[in-house]
């Protein structure tokens, strides 16, 4: 297997994948701003636009992988369609899976959506409502993964994600 990432993953998100990008020098392909992109086109929002953001993401990470370059995806990938979209995008480019999960106490959680502000042009800003809806329908991850707690400060995070691939690499390089 090459040493190429793929890395999905909804990171609280957004500036520990930044941090990631900059130390790496990876490319960070979020969700969001490209459904944001494809609503900028007078497409009205609809489950569609999001499905088309996550394939956008898929393209353009193929692109990267088929360059030999790695990747960080920022999406939340709440159910198993999505996750296996990243799976079979890993295997057809042999590249190895990272998967990140995010998790946050509800309150902080709750605090941090009702403050935050994002700006994506046709998406309305998160409600902690959105969430609990959302919440609903998300599926728990069963495959290995990080699981970062981001109520801590985001270099920590970035740290201990960095510290985690280089094992990553060395058990892989044993194998």
């Amino acid at each position: 297997m090459r040493p190429r990432r793929c890395w999905p993953a909804r990171i609280w998100q957004e500036p520990v994948a930044e941090g990631l990008a900059i130390r790496l020098g990876f490319p960070v392909l979020s969700v969001d701003p490209i459904e944001s992109a494809i609503l900028a086109s007078g497409i009205g929002r609809s489950f569609e636009t999001g499905l088309a953001a996550y394939l956008v993401a898929k393209a353009l990470a193929a692109e990267q992988l088929r360059a030999g370059l790695s990747v960080v995806i920022d999406a939340v990938s709440p159910v198993e369609e999505a996750r296996a979209m990243w799976r079979q995008l890993a295997t057809e480019h042999d590249a190895a899976l990272i998967v990140i999960e995010c998790v946050l106490d509800p309150e902080l959680h709750r605090e941090r959506v009702e403050s935050r502000v994002r700006g994506l042009r046709g998406i309305p800003e998160v409600t902690w409502r959105d969430v609990q809806e959302r919440r609903k329908e998300y599926v728990a991850w069963e495959q290995e993964r990080l699981v970062l707690d981001t109520s801590r400060p985001v270099e920590e995070l970035v740290t201990e994600t960095l510290a985690a691939l280089r094992a990553y690499r060395r058990r892989s390089r044993r194998s």
